[in-house]
């Protein structure tokens, strides 16, 4: 995305990375999987710390994987995990989603997860994405529905956690619903061949309730969407100390569980 036009909700705090730290090829791109074989050339957008672009480079090797965003924090990170893993065949730079700075036809593969709900132009990042992938090539991309959230038992914190970051992501003018409209963006990019699928991310062990509802707790009190929801007018910091207060009783039931839809598509250019 680019940082002259658009606004990155979450922004770059540490319970933001938290999470994206945690995204695998597996747990997050599974659909794109069948289409990544050895010597596959791969363009990673909006690959923030880079745990799903390493695990493209290691499924492609030999060939190379480019993973980019528009800010340097969470490429430092994917830099030195790289350096760690002893990956070789990828490389991070900056990037804007909008003007890619790479000849046409330069990828077999090109894929964002996560970005195009953050955009106020989904349409024109596809016509890009599409721009640099080669005849034949894949786009991919994946992206959240917060109207098909879905969570137990019942929580009128949480209802308004999410009621307030919907406000917050239209205030921005994105789209937290983007995951239903992924087919229709990329038709209207252009894209006549489009395979449309979907899958969830689930939270329900003690576990898997204290990392998810914790980062979340964290992300209310302290990320750039708490200081976009408050610049808006839209909360009090009060309500926040609620809203994460919120979290924390649905980590503690037993009962808890919370489900992420999630829509995709793989269009052919």
């Amino acid at each position: 995305m680019s940082a002259n036009t658009d606004t990155y909700l979450h922004g770059h705090h540490e319970s933001v990375l938290r999470s994206h730290r945690w995204r695998t090829a597996e747990n997050s791109a599974a659909y794109l999987i069948p289409h990544l074989r050895p010597g596959t050339s791969v363009l990673d957008i909006g690959c923030g710390p880079g745990t799903i672009t390493l695990d493209f480079a290691t499924l492609v090797a030999p060939g190379r994987v480019l993973g980019v965003d528009n800010v340097e924090a969470p490429l430092e990170i994917a830099r030195a995990e790289a350096a760690e893993r002893g990956t070789d065949n990828v490389t991070f730079a900056r990037a804007d989603v909008y003007e890619l700075p790479y000849a046409d036809h330069s990828f077999d593969v090109v894929h964002a997860h996560q970005v195009l709900q953050h955009l106020t132009d989904p349409v024109a990042a596809l016509r890009e994405m599409r721009r640099v992938c080669r005849p034949g090539g894949v786009v991919a991309a994946r992206d959240a529905d917060y109207g098909g959230i879905r969570w137990s038992p019942d929580n009128p914190g949480l209802q308004r956690w999410l009621a307030l970051y919907r406000d917050v992501a239209h205030h921005n003018r994105a789209f937290p619903d983007a995951g239903r409209s992924l087919k229709t963006w990329a038709r209207a990019a252009g894209f006549s061949d489009v395979t449309c699928s979907a899958s969830v991310w689930c939270f329900e062990t003690p576990e898997d309730r204290a990392w998810w509802g914790g980062l979340w707790a964290d992300r209310i009190r302290h990320s750039s969407f708490a200081e976009q929801a408050l610049g808006h007018g839209l909360t009090t910091r009060d309500e926040l100390e609620e809203l994460a207060a919120a979290w924390h009783a649905w980590i503690d039931s037993p009962d808890g569980w919370f489900a992420v839809l999630n829509g995709e598509i793989r269009c052919r250019p």
